[in-house]
Order: C-alpha cells, then structure tokens, then sequence
C-alpha cells in the first residue's frame, strides 16, 4: 500500500516480489515504479517517457524493464535506456529505506551528470535528419562524446517523429510541433551543428568526405573523423501513366502530410497501396472525418498481406470498412486520369487548384473517380550518393553498422547483420538502434548491445487500435493463431516452415501486449518456442521470468 504526504510516498516492501517491479498510480495521474532485487530496491518515474505507457504493465526481465507498448527497455537498476523506442531513460528518485518500508522522495530526483570529454578533439558528420541520424547525434551526447558534431539535413525540419505522420498529424489529432524529437531547442541544447535544406551530392567513404552542393552548381566539401550516413529512403512511383500530374501525392515528410491534409479535405481520396502507409492513410484520413470518401486499391486480396495471415488481414478489412472505407482488391492501375480544372483569380470558385487528378483506371477497364491519390506503394533506400558501394538492397555493413573504420551507414540504407540473418528493415525503432549501435561504436563503448542482442519489432496504429509485430518471418502463412482477430484480442506466431520443432521467428498481436513482449525476450535470449511446444500450451510470461531469474 502507499500513502502520499507532499512528495513523499512511503511503500511496503512486502507488496514488492523478489526479482520483480510494481507500479504505484498517484492522485495527481503520476506514477512510481518500484524493482526489487533481494533487499535492494529503487524508484523510478513509472511512465514510458515515449509514451507514457504504465511500465509496471509491462514485464521485467533480468534486469530490463520492457514497455508493454513499444519495447522500449530501461536499466532496473538505474533506469537508464537500453532499448528504444524512447530516446531517454527513466527519471530515478531517492529512496530512504525505513524497516518494512521504502520512502520514494518524488521531489528529490538522482541525476547522472553528463562530462562531455571524450573524443574532445574530433569532428562527426552525420547526413541525415531522420530518426537514425537524431538518436546517433543524441546517444554521442548522452555517452559523453566532447567534439563537434555536424548534422545535415535536406528537410527544413528539426528532426521529428516521422511515423505519426501518417497516424496521429494526418488524423488531426497531434499538432506539428508535438512531433519534434527532443525540445524544440535540442539541437543547440545539445551543441549540434545543425543545417537545414541541405543536400549532400556525394559521399566518398574511402576519403571520410561528403561534398555538398548548392542552387548554383557549387560544390563544398567536407572530411570528418567519423561519418555517419543515414539519408533514409525516398517513396517509390510505380510505372503508372499519369503519376506524376498534380494532386498525386506520397507520404514521406511533414510537407508530404500537410499537403495531403489540405488537398484532402471535402474529395474523393484513392489510396493505392494496402501496406502500412496505405493503411495508416486510409485511417487517418477516416479519423479526421474530412474526406468525401476513401477507396483502397490493392493487386492482391489481402491488406498487409507480408505482414498477417489471411484471417488477421480479413479482420484489418473489416475494421476498415466499419469505418466507411472502400476497398476493390485483385486490381492493377493502369493510368491516373487527367482534368483540366480552372480557379478563378480571386479562389471563389468551387473548383481546387491544387489537383488534375480525375479518376484511376483500372487494367479491366473499370474507372473510379478520384480528387486525389495516394501512392502508398513501397520505398527504396537512398543509396546512390554512395560511391564504390551503391547497392540498391541496401548498404552491406557490420553488426555494428560500420562499412569502414570511422565509417557508418544506417537506417532504411543499412543492411547489417543480426541474429536473426542479414536484413534492411525500413522500420522506426530499427533506425533507433541503429543510431544507439552507432553512437557505441563511435564512443568504443562495450556496455551497448550490437545488433547481433537485438531484435526487430514494428508497430502500426489504426483507428486507435495498435497491432505490434516483433521479430522477422519470411512469410506470415506459416503459423499459429491464439484469439479472435475479429474481436481485436489475438497473437499469432510465424515459422520458417511447417515442422514441429521449430522455433517461432516472429509475432504479431493485437490486446496481448505483455505475452509479445516476453516472447521478444525469449526470441532475443534464442529460446523462442517450438511449434510443438506453443500447440501444448506453453506459457510465455511464465518462461520469460524463469530465464530472468
């Protein structure tokens, strides 16, 4: 039990298992999070600094403490961050013991003072402003590192959240500023030297140098003691006639939303593409409640069909179509139809200025009106400023992301290898650890896992329901599903084949958060279970413990 006076609140020691954590929620909606290990306990601020998820829902192993949402992991010693999708770790209070009890002081908290004096006298460079190139910059930082850091980045932007662009800003329900990595003066805050519009032309890895060209042709270059590249990747327009007249979009960047925000409002909206950006759009959009309509094209008959089996894919389906979107599956677009459309000189007219887009064709014949498209159709890595080691599959790079001494490539170009094979995954929390993996490397520091400890885990937000994916499968058609997808409280386990003594590579789940995050946990420790083993009921939360201990 607890019991509040001003800022301190006293705990029973007893309420706390051995080996394990409990939350304390707090009359003014803070909490506290209380580890034990024998008769040595500490507190924490007990809400997942990336999104505020109670942590003690979430699961302790050993010594992590997994966020049920994202699987952000924190240090249950000292709360520092080992795992994102948060870029901080957890704010630590003091703690006095007192007999059978624990004294939290919320207003006394244990700061861990930062010296900036290592590797005082080099210079980083690091192209990129996505999400890759934002955690490298802030783990250097965060680890102590003293020299000068460089970021370059072509968007006009401080680094932001880029998934929520096509969930929570283009739903109407997140402003931009909200979307910002850090405070909005990370980057002075943090002594990066940060230049905007920028774009760097060439990058000569043998030479640790990027040139940088300008709007006249002039070319500046620039050599660095370590060179990080993470230059993301860029939506792909499939070969279709008519892509490229106005009011056809793609949604990468803050400007890509805002435009599809506006153009949006009050039409006809066709999505082609029902992967995750197509789906996430087509779910935004339905939230914001601006749309005329919303039709999804697909050429299979299935949504995420790389992703789910056919009976969860059918249940994302029906959510979508509860919510008024269209769908017309097993359809090849042959061209984006052109319209002339007139504004007048003072914008009365009904008209809009910002789309010719009149309709889609379909390769039978069929045509469905359309204001606007969204081209929700895949992308590809940005690797051809690369010289000598372009690779349109990606950047070939150590467990550490290293392509050459002092050389780095990461993000959605980097193709590193994990324990689970050699892979490029175009996924947010990926590109996280790739910077904290990178930001380890640069500052030797061994106490930072590699890849080769890490594991893969996605997440997509649709109409508020969030379904979470950890691992990696070649194909979702080989598995095991426990629940009811059409009720949204399922899990299901994917395999490389058939047999009965293999391990799961991979899950998804929608409502069993806790049972995906122990299954990571196994998954990363290389004791995920058999097929055999989950058909005889086999208790994930109850296995990931006993590894702990």
């Amino acid at each position: 039990m607890t019991k509040a006076m001003i800022n301190t609140v006293t705990i029973t020691k007893s309420d706390i298992p051995n080996g394990g954590m409990k939350s304390y929620k707090q009359d003014d909606d803070s909490i506290i999070l209380i580890t034990r290990d024998d008769d040595e306990f500490h507190a924490f601020d007990g809400k997942c600094p990336h999104a505020g998820a109670d942590l003690g829902d979430g699961l302790r192993c050993g010594h992590r403490v997994v966020c049920p949402w994202h699987h952000a992991s924190f240090d249950s010693r000292d709360g520092s961050l080992l795992e994102p999708i948060a870029t901080e770790g957890l704010k630590q209070y003091e703690l006095i013991n007192d007999g059978d009890n624990v004294m939290v002081d919320t207003s006394a908290t244990i700061n861990k003072p930062i010296e900036n004096d290592k590797l005082t006298d080099t210079h980083t460079i690091i192209v990129g402003g996505g999400g890759a190139g934002f955690m490298t910059a802030h783990q250097l930082r965060q680890g102590g590192y003293g020299g000068k850091i460089t970021m370059i980045s072509k968007d006009d932007k401080a680094p932001y959240n880029r998934p929520l662009l096509s969930k929570a800003f283009l739903a109407g329900s997140m402003d931009e500023d909200k979307l910002l990595l850090g405070e909005s003066d990370w980057a002075s805050s943090n002594d990066i030297d940060l230049h905007l519009n920028q774009t760097v032309s060439e990058v000569l890895p043998n030479e640790a140098t990027i040139v940088i060209k300008n709007e006249n042709g002039d070319s500046t270059r620039q050599t660095a003691d370590f060179l990080v590249v993470a230059t993301g990747a860029l939506p792909i327009t499939p070969p279709i006639k008519g892509a490229d007249i106005d009011g056809v979009y793609t949604l990468r960047s803050m400007a890509d939303a805002k435009l599809i925000k506006a153009a949006s409002h009050d039409q006809r909206v066709v999505i082609i593409g029902t992967g995750f950006i197509g789906m996430e759009t087509a779910s935004a959009l339905a939230q914001a409640g601006t749309t005329a309509s919303i039709t999804v094209i697909g050429q299979g008959s299935r949504v995420m069909s790389n992703i789910v089996s056919e009976t969860v894919s059918n249940a994302l389906i029906k959510l979508h179509e509860e919510k008024g979107i269209n769908f017309v599956f097993d359809a090849t677009v042959s061209e984006i139809t052109k319209i002339e459309r007139q504004v007048d000189k003072d914008g009365d007219s009904n008209n809009q200025a910002f789309s010719n887009v009149g309709g889609v064709t379909l390769a039978n014949g069929e045509h469905i009106d359309a204001d606007i498209v969204v081209l929700g159709t895949g992308v590809s890595p940005r690797t051809e400023i690369l010289h000598e080691v372009n690779d349109p599959d990606g950047v070939q790079v150590d467990a550490h992301l290293q392509l050459r001494d002092g050389i780095y490539a990461l993000g959605d170009i980097a193709k590193p290898t994990n324990q689970m094979g050699r892979m490029r995954i175009e996924h947010w929390r990926v590109a996280l650890q790739h910077g904290m993996v990178t930001a380890a490397a640069i500052l030797n520091d061994d106490n930072v896992d590699s890849l080769e400890a890490r594991i893969p885990f996605f997440w997509t937000m649709q109409y508020g329901k969030s379904l979470r994916y950890s691992g990696h499968a070649p194909t979702p058609d080989h598995n095991i599903l426990f629940g009811t997808p059409d009720t949204l409280d399922y899990i299901e386990y994917y395999f490389d084949d058939e047999g009965a003594d293999t391990r799961a590579s991979a899950a998804s789940t929608l409502g069993r958060d806790k049972e995906l995050v122990a299954f990571s946990e196994l998954l990363r420790r290389g004791h995920a279970p058999t097929r055999a083993q989950l058909n005889a009921g086999f208790d994930m939360v109850d296995q990931a413990h006993a590894l702990s201990r």
